[in-house]
């Protein structure tokens, strides 16, 4: 599940059940949107916080039709 802001997407991620994931517009590539809520993603942490918060930088997702 998704939470959009104009600035990018929260991430659940699968098997970490306490971490909060955001990927921002910024790092995603153009001219690509952002992925809508309860689209699948791909991608990689980029940096993590003490506090269970990871930077995610988007591969891929579902693109609506």
């Amino acid at each position: 599940m998704f939470a959009r802001a104009q600035f990018g997407v929260f991430l659940v991620i699968d098997g970490v059940p306490d971490a909060v994931g955001l990927a921002e517009i910024t790092a995603m590539p153009h001219p690509m949107e952002l992925p809508a809520a309860g689209a699948s993603v791909t991608g990689k942490v980029v940096w993590h916080a003490h506090n269970h918060q990871v930077k995610i930088e988007l591969d891929e997702w579902d693109r609506p039709e």
